[in-house]
């Protein structure tokens, strides 16, 4: 198996702390060393508040936890909205570049992107329209059917409850299939989808003292982050030992927008800290770093 990391922010933030822990899952504290790869949305430099279109993508298959390029990500900051990370234990496809997590894609003139923790059996969707895998994982496929019946459901572009909607009729259609916890972001909002096991924590003021579970690291968020900073981090093991985690329900989709769970009503989604009840419900029902650098960190 896999494991999957992912941030949705109310203001853009970097991941460092949190990649520097998950990072040495790959290989060092965990046997995930068949690759990795993180994906961050950034925003424009004249509208830094605001989600942006544009990501910045890594991959390699080379273990995480040795990686020079990973080991570069640990001491550099990338403030995004949104970002993606995986580490691989490979069990169907090579061990090989195109078989990284996440996968990216474009639609409705947005990037897509998505990753993938568990296997599929006897999983085999017709393909009819432009999304194709280029790797042969279970996974990516999964991604290009998941693109093509979001293309078929909406005459223009829709909006991140009308996406959700959807989401919640078309994920066990996969999950039948096996496991399918993931991570999904056009740069709006994070889906995500637990069949097994995922967890999350929301960070905001006042911000605590944590201490890394996979490395000897410990921080005081307070000191890096303002009032103003709101996030959410998902991830299939928790990363730290002092914070309250909540474990998702198997069968559970949830959506973060600006740093929280996101309630949606007619065509917004505003973040109140609630699950986006109709969408869970509906997919419950069927079936080591050297002197790291933290800025505004997660």
């Amino acid at each position: 198996m896999c494991q999957l990391l992912g941030m949705n922010s109310h203001l853009p933030a970097s991941l460092t702390l949190s990649f520097t822990g998950f990072s040495q899952r790959g290989g060092c504290t965990a046997h995930h060393a068949d690759g990795w790869g993180i994906a961050f949305f950034e925003s424009e430099s004249a509208t830094p508040d605001q989600p942006g279109k544009g990501v910045r993508y890594f991959v390699d298959k080379e273990g995480a936890a040795t990686s020079p390029i990973a080991k570069m990500l640990r001491t550099y900051p990338i403030k995004s909205h949104n970002v993606i990370a995986h580490v691989r234990k490979a069990t169907v496809g090579a061990v090989t570049l195109e078989n990284c997590h996440p996968f990216v894609r474009e639609l409705w003139g947005r990037y897509w992107v998505f990753a993938h923790n568990g296997d599929l059996k006897n999983y085999a969707p017709s393909l009819h329209g432009s999304f194709r895998p280029v790797g042969n994982t279970d996974s990516e496929l999964a991604f290009c059917w998941l693109l093509q019946e979001l293309d078929k459901s909406h005459a223009g572009v829709p909006s991140v409850e009308e996406l959700s909607r959807t989401l919640a009729e078309l994920v066990p259609q996969i999950a039948k299939h096996g496991t399918f916890n993931f991570l999904l972001s056009n740069g709006q909002a994070l889906w995500t989808h637990a069949s097994t096991q995922l967890y999350y924590v929301l960070r905001q003021h006042p911000f605590k003292h944590v201490h890394l579970k996979d490395d000897d690291v410990s921080v005081d968020l307070a000191s890096l982050n303002s009032a103003q900073d709101r996030l959410a981090i998902v991830v299939t093991e928790p990363l730290t030992t002092d914070e309250d985690w909540v474990a998702m329900a198997p069968g559970e989709l949830l959506v973060f927008v600006d740093g929280a769970i996101a309630q949606c009503s007619g065509s917004t989604c505003s973040p109140v800290c609630q699950l986006l009840a109709a969408c869970s419900s509906a997919s419950r029902n069927v079936a080591a770093t050297s002197n790291p650098v933290w800025s505004k960190i997660s």
